[in-house]
């Protein structure tokens, strides 16, 4: 089996993997630091607002079972990618709304995605999310991936 990686963020990534990680197709979600200077941040680091990263989703997805136009869609169903580094009460450029691209295929479907959502009424205000080519993914603290999942909180 082939599989392929998508990167997202969409505030905080306790909800943002959780939410990932049921869609079929998904293999497997990791949670972690991308987007910003510091090499191997903690998130006490990150949280500081001054590495530059985003708390980030990367997801090992197999293309035989869901496609990334899918998973694009699916992203921008579970966040509001209107609102400038904040989701909710969590506020911080780490927070942002970014699609962290691997190919130019997936840039040039995410490009067309947010386009379209732009241009339709869907959300009442310009989507922000950015849309950049993926870097270095640092992996967060173990006591952060599947955080939902060990402590049953939602």
């Amino acid at each position: 089996m082939s599989t392929k990686y998508a990167t997202f963020a969409a505030g905080c990534f306790w909800g943002v993997e959780d939410k990932l990680a049921k869609i079929p197709g998904v293999l497997e979600t990791r949670v972690g630091y991308t987007g910003g200077e510091v090499e191997n941040p903690t998130y006490r680091m990150v949280c500081t607002n001054q590495t530059g990263h985003a708390e980030a989703v990367r997801v090992t997805y197999d293309p035989a079972q869901i496609n990334y136009e899918t998973l694009v869609r699916r992203f921008f169903e579970i966040h509001n990618p209107t609102t400038l580094n904040r989701q909710g009460p969590d506020i911080g450029s780490q927070y942002r709304s970014v699609v962290f691209y691997h190919t130019d295929e997936q840039h040039e479907i995410a490009e067309r995605v947010r386009e379209e959502l732009n241009q339709s009424d869907k959300f009442p205000h310009p989507i922000v999310t950015e849309i950049v080519p993926a870097e270095d993914f640092y992996e967060a603290e173990e006591y952060h991936q599947k955080y939902y999942a060990k402590n049953r909180y939602h």
